[in-house]
């Protein structure tokens, strides 16, 4: 029986050792904070669920004015009080599901997105303990989930939604998720569903069974690229509006 623990340990450590360089590699610091944007961040923790890299995911409560019943990460707006978009991260997670900042190793922050607000969101990658147990809090957040990375590429249920986005037609993901602990299933779409991807692209370099524009051999350079020129298409859409 240690043995096998052993092993088991061993390939815990690997799995999650190989998670890490690869999402090192793709760390852009605060190369993009600069932007004239408010500035937001959630965390994307990653955790092991039987010898599986997963998700957690929220469900916001329907109790909120923006996006109540919406599946998402934790995080929400920088306040005064952050030092960067990391600090903002950990802190909504504490205060969203009770987890700990010194509970999570912080690995990277990954190509940031803009939501519907025009919010420079901020995705924070971190490992947390396999056992973490959520204490959500209900004026926040109703559900509290965990989903396979592997999901994000090879999806049961998946449909690209088309969309305006700052004027041309786009398309956007959208999964769903049957979670049998739960016995539900839950919708995950938008800037979620966005950045989950990415991740799970980052850590499997592998392409996904639906179609997705980054260039696998040039991974960051590629969404960096995509990410620049939406910001650029809502200055443009700024300044007309002037």
């Amino acid at each position: 029986m240690a043995a096998a623990e052993r092993q088991n340990g061993w390939e815990r450590e690997s799995i999650k050792g190989k998670a890490k360089l690869r999402l090192r590699e793709c760390d852009v610091g605060d190369k993009f904070s600069h932007l004239p944007l408010r500035k937001a961040s959630v965390l994307l923790p990653l955790l092991l669920r039987d010898g599986a890299l997963c998700l957690l995911l929220t469900v916001r409560s329907m109790q909120l004015r923006r996006s109540p019943g919406e599946v998402c990460f934790p995080g929400g707006k920088r306040e005064e009080m952050d030092k960067d978009e990391i600090d903002t991260a950990l802190r909504e997670a504490k205060e969203e599901v009770g987890l700990q900042p010194e509970k999570v190793e912080v690995i990277c922050r990954l190509v940031p997105g803009i939501d519907k607000m025009n919010h420079l969101v901020t995705p924070v990658v971190g490992f947390i303990e396999d056992t973490f147990q959520a204490s959500p809090n209900p004026d926040e957040v109703s559900d509290v989930f965990v989903v396979p990375l592997e999901y994000f590429l090879k999806p049961l249920n998946y449909v690209a939604l088309p969309y305006k986005n700052k004027g041309y037609l786009s398309w956007m993901h959208c999964f769903t998720y049957d979670d049998h602990e739960h016995k539900k299933s839950f919708k995950i779409w938008g800037l979620t569903a966005h950045f989950a991807v990415f991740l799970a692209i980052v850590i499997f370099r592998t392409k996904p069974t639906f179609e997705v524009h980054y260039d696998l051999d040039n991974l960051i350079t590629s969404a960096e690229n995509d990410f620049l020129n939406l910001y650029a298409s809502i200055s443009e859409r700024k300044k007309s509006s002037l």
